[in-house]
């Protein structure tokens, strides 16, 4: 019979081991020692339990800096840590808190509080790990969509990268580099629910046609938008086909309405798909694509600030 839950417990003293073990097991958990704050980094790492019960004060790594850590991992940083302490002190529990303790467990533990809060944490768990299936359903999505319509397999991985590097020269925050790069995956999304008749054409698009097209801008704002994590997203999404001169589309955005992280994204969008072949012309050289760019910022379409720090990305000029 499968486990209710899983939980690794790091504590130096293998009595606490052997009480929590035999606590945990009875209600139907699995429950996966560590006597050291190496090896319970190791085997979360390794085994992604749903509850990680943590000791303060063990030789070493203290729990401390095991918590750091666990939350500086990306592979770890959604595991919900409790810490097991008999400090009860004010001080104790900011110090947990700034590492990124989830609750807190006081020594000698309450058999009843303890089921309670591993149950309650593995609930949480078991919903965070479908939000991140859902999330990878979509980028699953976004790949086949990008097979159909790009006919190659690295579009994706190349603007996001790129969205990110450039996310990062501007000095934006984690979040919206985070936001980019997502980005390079997502904001096409929407072509998914356009005709075959219409994506794949290889002749230009009659007005009908273009109307169809450029719905793939509100179909993907609609796939994405019931997923919170995703919501940084969405004005990239909504907004990477906008002009600065109010000719783009879908909302005919001008200037500084057009978000800055939409703004920025277009740039690498339109780069890529100047110098990467496509169906109706071969690619051209980085150089050329930053002058096209700048010609196209002085035509009234790009964010000139932008641009000018994408030249400088991409031909290797300081930030």
């Amino acid at each position: 019979m499968a486990p209710i839950g899983t939980v690794l417990v790091v504590d130096d003293q293998r009595d606490n081991l052997d009480a929590l073990s035999s606590a945990l097991e009875p209600l139907g958990y699995e429950v996966w020692p560590a006597q050291d704050g190496e090896d319970g980094l190791r085997l979360a790492r390794e085994r992604q339990p749903d509850v990680i019960l943590l000791d303060v004060m063990m030789p070493g790594i203290d729990g401390y800096e095991v918590c750091r850590r666990l939350k500086a991992d990306p592979e770890t940083r959604l595991l919900p840590v409790v810490f097991l302490t008999g400090l009860d002190s004010r001080e104790a529990r900011l110090q947990g808190l700034e590492a990124g303790a989830t609750d807190f467990l006081s020594k000698p533990f309450d058999l009843v509080e303890l089921e309670v809060r591993v149950r309650n944490l593995v609930s949480f768990r078991r919903l965070t790990q479908d939000l991140e299936d859902a999330e990878q359903m979509l980028f699953a999505v976004a790949r086949a969509v990008e097979a159909r319509d790009e006919g190659t397999g690295d579009h994706c991985d190349r603007l996001s990268v790129l969205a990110a590097r450039l996310g990062e020269r501007l000095g934006l925050d984690e979040d919206s580099v985070k936001a980019l790069r997502r980005a390079g995956y997502l904001h096409d999304i929407g072509k998914i629910g356009i005709p075959d008749a219409i994506l794949l054409k290889p002749g230009r698009l009659t007005d009908e046609e273009w109307v169809v097209m450029r719905s793939h801008v509100d179909i993907g704002v609609s796939i994405c938008a019931p997923l919170r994590t995703l919501r940084p997203v969405l004005p990239i999404i909504r907004a990477h086909h906008e002009k600065q001169d109010g000719s783009g589309y879908p909302n005919r955005l001008v200037g500084e309405d057009i978000p800055l992280l939409a703004r920025v994204f277009q740039v690498v969008d339109v780069f890529d798909a100047l110098t990467n072949d496509r169906p109706y012309r071969t690619a051209i050289p980085q150089s050329l694509a930053v002058a096209q760019l700048r010609e196209e910022t002085a035509r009234g379409w790009w964010d000139h600030a932008v641009v000018e720090a994408f030249a400088g990305l991409v031909l290797g000029q300081p930030a």
